[in-house]
């Protein structure tokens, strides 16, 4: 079967897919980790690729940029294709001087301004949270290969650029406890739990917003083996 953003046929698409957003991040992966990688998906070039990593069968896939992008393409995984795990790998800028570039976050939950929740299910939750069970698979695999990890609550925010008037990295930081932000994971997690499914984030600093610090766009496509290598890892244990 396929979908009207997804050309893969059943059982093209393995029950765990790790999720970039960017799909030249999901071809660097697949190219470089999995072993006889085959695409199965170029529609709207938000490449998907199956193969296998240490034996077992993993895909991948891009999932673009914002909660409406992520929250189509995890929820036609899920609901159509019978994915059971999808683990966002993906940037995120800091909110505090704790976290230095390069760091990986592993999300324990997600607060949002967002109304994706209360549009597609008419939950007015502000804060989102990843399936358990995945987070202790990942910081059991983090800690198998020496990868150190922060657990902590995420921003998903709708919004990249916001104006003066507004609540700005300190406040979300001290008044909602988050400690880096993103765009994805609140609509993710909400469709994990609507669908019955698991999802999980796992993050690597890309810039601060405290110390105005920042990779380059080749940095965050090529360079976050270590994150990449968690979810891997992670993936296999599943």
């Amino acid at each position: 079967m396929s979908t009207p953003h997804n050309a893969a046929k059943s059982g093209e698409i393995a029950k765990t897919v790790l999720m970039p957003g960017d799909p030249l991040r999901a071809k660097f992966i697949a190219e470089t980790y999995l072993e006889n990688p085959v695409q199965f998906n170029t529609v709207r070039n938000m490449f998907g690729y199956t193969g296998t990593y240490k034996g077992h069968k993993v895909s991948v896939m891009g999932s673009g940029m914002g909660m409406p992008s992520i929250g189509i393409y995890s929820y036609e995984l899920y609901k159509f294709y019978g994915v059971e795990n999808i683990i966002r790998i993906g940037s995120a800028g800091a909110y505090t001087d704790k976290l230095n570039l390069f760091d990986i976050v592993l999300a324990d939950s997600a607060w949002s301004e967002s109304s994706f929740a209360k549009a597609q299910a008419g939950d007015e939750n502000d804060v989102q949270y990843p399936s358990q069970s995945l987070n202790e698979k990942i910081e059991e695999a983090a800690k198998k290969i020496n990868k150190p990890i922060t657990k902590a609550r995420i921003h998903s925010s709708d919004v990249f650029y916001h104006e003066d008037n507004v609540d700005g990295f300190n406040e979300f930081y001290t008044k909602h406890n988050c400690v880096c932000v993103e765009m994805e994971s609140f609509a993710l997690f909400h469709n994990a739990k609507v669908l019955g499914k698991n999802a999980a984030c796992i993050l690597t600093i890309s810039d601060s917003l405290v110390t105005h610090e920042a990779t380059t766009a080749e940095e965050r496509q090529l360079s976050f083996n270590n994150m990449m290598e968690v979810a891997l890892e992670s993936a296999i244990m599943l």
